[in-house]
């Protein structure tokens, strides 16, 4: 390993773009967020470090032997998240990185590419949800993000939200386009007066900076690698990576699985299932290959633990062996959460998927599980344990590891059966994830709000009846519309009684579970003029209304407290029944 002569930002991208540069499958995927990226051109501006690089000059008898990726120029968390493979030409080598991969694709984005990440809340299939934005530097101001610590205001921004208005300053320059000027002097002064901003010596200095960070200054310190053997370039890798917290485990094995499969791309392999589980028939999930790995761990009935040591050649062996296994069995598992109503935002713990996936490997479930009559039962007994480790708080947080072990051990004890549930919890129990539910859990439950993360499962648990494989909304009872101050006072509601009506509207004994269409239709109208339209017989009206526990339900809002204290008793109650607490006397509450 040899030190080679520092280079300029500019030479390392303008070699990436020419290929010279290629990273090898053993690397993880890019992770930085834009955040980072901006932080890391603030440090080049101002001068500073950035750490050194390791490359490997991999001869071309070796590069026949291995895959390499190029760098992701235009990053889209949905569309575009993944490199593209390499195609390296017989009879020649290349340079691959082994260390420093994240910062020169951060670098080749803020240069050439763009940055496309979901908007918060915004739905993952929809058109508008990943703005493309490229980085740009403000000329005239000074940043004011403290948060960041950035000396320059160096921000992501769509090219409609950096343009000038019209015959205004025009102080937003993409960061790439310092490519394009042809020197220090003239030509920022040329581009200066072009954007209205020729008197400003603060805009000269910024774009002076950025000029010389890029192009003059050579920052990049790298190291050579030139062992052709592999197994001692994958230990340097495995040293120089998994010393800091921000390699996974989890990239580190798929990284090793992607070197040592015979027969399977495991990169593609996982890519494209993690994209398969989360956005195809329907579905809206938001698993990662972290959990795709864990279950392949678990069904290939290895240590489930992301350690080193078990990444050996014989456990990856096995991984690929099983992985069309795996693979049936995350998607079906998949399938059948999405039929117990689950998606992305109301799915609260993803590794549950893993234990899910595992029993239906041990059973050999096809695709004629998910649906027969006769195995109805038993995926309802699925849907109950599922939902109720949901529920309970702690379950899929910490001591994961040990968790799912132990569920296997019990599953694989009991192959060939239905799923056993009471042994899955008692093993669960002795890993001190019971699911056991005391009665101050219970009342906590019912002060759940709408939308909230636990909200859909608690739902779900109290009117088991319903399809959930359809669309079905969370419903406010008595509309939500009517509980403002001015509606509420011209519906005859005492003032001093007015904020307890704001505080009781979005808890959980104010809501159901209503089918999509019927949410809709039922807009604002109140419960009881409602299912008066919509159910056209006594008889139907009566099943709807006890099977939502809506007894008593008052024709106007005046009542609704007592009708709210009333259903919250009967909700708990049910609670009580489908999670297992044991009831107490209110003396007894009391006392405790």
């Amino acid at each position: 390993m040899s030190f080679q002569t520092p280079r300029s930002i500019e030479e390392m991208l303008t070699a990436i773009h020419k290929r010279e540069y290629l990273m090898p499958a053993i690397q993880r995927e890019f992770v930085w967020d834009a955040d980072q990226i901006t932080k890391l051109v603030d440090s080049l501006m101002r001068g500073y470090p950035v750490g050194s690089f390791l490359l490997w000059d991999v001869k071309p008898e070796t590069a026949q032997s291995y895959t390499f990726y190029e760098f992701l120029t235009n990053f889209h968390e949905r569309d575009n998240p993944y490199a593209d493979k390499a195609t390296v030409p017989a009879g020649s080598g290349t340079t691959a990185v082994l260390d420093g991969q994240q910062r020169l694709t951060s670098l080749n984005i803020a240069l050439y590419g763009s940055f496309a990440e979901k908007k918060k809340y915004a739905w993952w299939n929809s058109a508008d949800a990943f703005p493309v934005k490229r980085l740009y530097l403000n000329l005239v101001d000074a940043t004011d993000d403290e948060e960041l610590g950035l000396k320059y205001d160096l921000r992501f921004l769509t090219d409609k939200e950096a343009a000038a208005e019209e015959g205004g300053e025009d102080k937003w320059f993409r960061v790439g386009a310092v490519l394009g000027l042809a020197n220090a002097g003239p030509a920022i002064m040329q581009e200066l007066a072009r954007r209205n901003i020729a008197g400003s010596a603060d805009a000269f200095q910024r774009l002076y900076d950025l000029y010389e960070a890029i192009r003059v200054l050579k920052p990049m310190n790298y190291f050579l690698v030139t062992d052709q053997d592999a197994d001692k370039v994958l230990e340097i890798f495995v040293r120089v990576n998994s010393g800091g917290t921000t390699l996974s485990y989890s990239d580190l094995l798929l990284s090793m699985a992607t070197n040592q499969w015979r027969d399977l791309d495991a990169r593609e392999e996982v890519r494209s299932l993690v994209s398969d589980l989360n956005s195809n028939a329907g579905r809206q999930f938001s698993f990662s290959k972290d959990v795709v790995l864990k279950t392949a761990l678990t069904i290939a009935d290895v240590d489930v633990r992301f350690k080193v040591t078990n990444f050996t050649q014989a456990n990856m062996a096995k991984v690929e062996a099983a992985w069309p296994q795996i693979k049936g069995a995350l998607l079906r598992a998949a399938t059948l959460l999405q039929q117990f109503g689950y998606n992305e935002r109301n799915l609260t713990a993803n590794s549950v998927i893993v234990p899910l996936a595992y029993y239906l490997h041990l059973r050999g479930a096809t695709d004629s599980y998910l649906d027969s009559t006769a195995n109805a039962a038993d995926r309802l007994a699925l849907q109950r344990w599922v939902t109720r480790s949901l529920i309970k708080r702690g379950i899929w947080g910490s001591g994961l590891d040990t968790l799912l072990t132990r569920i296997r051990d019990v599953l694989r004890n009991n192959a060939g059966s239905d799923f056993p549930v009471m042994a899955v919890e008692e093993a669960m129990a002795t890993a001190g994830k019971s699911l056991a539910f005391d009665n101050a859990e219970i009342d906590e439950l019912l002060n759940l709000k709408y939308a909230g993360q636990r909200t859909f499962s608690v739902l779900s648990v109290l009117y088991p009846g319903l399809d959930l494989g359809k669309k079905f909304h969370e419903d406010h009872i008595f509309p939500k519309s009517r509980f403002t101050k001015k509606k509420l006072t011209e519906a005859g509601i005492p003032a001093d009684r007015i904020d307890d009506y704001l505080g009781a509207v979005n808890l959980l004994p104010n809501l159901q579970l209503l089918a999509g269409t019927a949410n809709i239709e039922k807009q604002d109208a109140l419960p009881a003029d409602w299912i008066e339209a919509a159910f056209p017989t006594d008889e139907k009206r009566a099943t709807y209304i006890a099977e939502n526990d809506l007894d008593d339900l008052p024709l106007d809002l005046v009542d609704f407290s007592e009708f709210f204290e009333k259903r919250k008793q009967r909700v708990r109650a049910r609670l009580i029944a489908a999670l297992g607490a044991v009831p107490v006397s209110s003396e007894s509450d009391q006392e405790s």
